[in-house]
């Protein structure tokens, strides 16, 4: 029997509202920062209550900076990510649970240590990857010998070259792959009863057939929600696009707010124009989030019920 009590509703309550507090405060300072001219936060520093320069720091971001293209790139590479690990993960989890692959269990283990080694702990070996992703040719046209026969006869050895930095698939190839993905579709995919399988078996479907018609429409929510995580994730990044992209009209968002805060001689900051910077970056996720919610809580249940 669960007993009513109110002191520890209201101190649930009074956590909730910290909680909230702490989270929404520095949004609040971000927000507010945005609203002020960059001569009055030099002047009277950080305020806390409303002005009115918000529009003509917005137009300053979008005519002084290179923000808005870099949304874009961000936009591009976020939905690149996104189609990309939805895609393998759902492939993945359906060769996992639906074929009798040797060692299939092993396999997936694997796919999730994979979590445990981020992009940023391999950006090294990943950036000498992509700045000649036909290294692994020359090193075997070296180890069989033909670079020795092609030398001997023209006098240098053959060295083929194909760079992905500064591109959006250079970009986006590196976080494409997400055990995370196959762990849920895989959790969801066991939801599924047998006899469904068995009935299209029966009337005929073959793999491709029974993924097309049956497992995808059963799995929209929980594409949709992950397509939605995979997006801010890929929206997130920011170390990898700082390291592969050397031009600043192939930067991301993240990275453009990010530089626009670099002193320079000296200088304040306009911190103004980068909170509203920050405003304009984060307004395509908060909406992709709000848009989305309630498929985002369907797809986390891991089941469609």
């Amino acid at each position: 029997m669960i007993e009513n009590s109110k002191s520890i509703d209201r101190v649930a309550n009074a956590i909730l509202v910290v909680g909230m507090l702490f989270v929404l405060l520095p949004i609040y300072i971000v927000i507010i920062t945005a609203t002020h001219s960059y001569e009055t936060f030099l002047r009277e520093g950080l305020q806390y209550l409303p002005g009115s320069e918000l529009v003509s720091n917005m137009r300053l971001v979008m005519s002084e900076t290179n923000l808005v293209p870099q949304i874009g790139n961000s936009i591009i590479i976020a939905l690149m990510s996104a189609a990309g690990k939805t895609a393998f993960s759902f492939l993945a989890a359906f060769g996992i649970v639906y074929f009798r692959v040797r060692y299939g269990t092993i396999i997936f283990f694997m796919i999730l240590m994979s979590t445990m080694v981020p992009l940023d702990l391999r950006i090294v070996a990943s950036y000498e990857v992509a700045s000649n992703i036909l290294s692994p040719v020359n090193v075997l046209m070296d180890w069989v010998g033909v670079n020795y026969l092609i030398s001997h006869y023209y006098g240098s050895p053959l060295h083929l070259e194909l760079s992905l930095l500064d591109t959006y698939f250079g970009m986006a190839a590196p976080i494409l792959a997400s055990g995370t993905g196959t762990f849920l579709f895989r959790q969801s995919f066991k939801t599924i009863p047998p006899s469904l399988i068995h009935a299209a078996t029966l009337d005929g479907a073959g793999p491709i057939r029974f993924m097309v018609d049956i497992l995808l429409p059963l799995s929209k929510t929980s594409i949709i929600s992950l397509f939605v995580l995979m997006f801010m994730g890929g929206w997130n990044q920011y170390m990898w696009p700082l390291v592969v992209a050397s031009r600043p009209d192939m930067e991301t968002a993240l990275v453009g707010l990010v530089k626009l805060s670099t002193v320079v001689d000296g200088a304040t900051p306009n911190y103004p124009m980068i909170m509203a910077g920050a405003i304009l970056v984060n307004i395509i996720p908060i909406l992709m989030i709000a848009v989305m919610q309630k498929y985002i809580v369907k797809g986390l249940t891991l089941s469609e019920k």
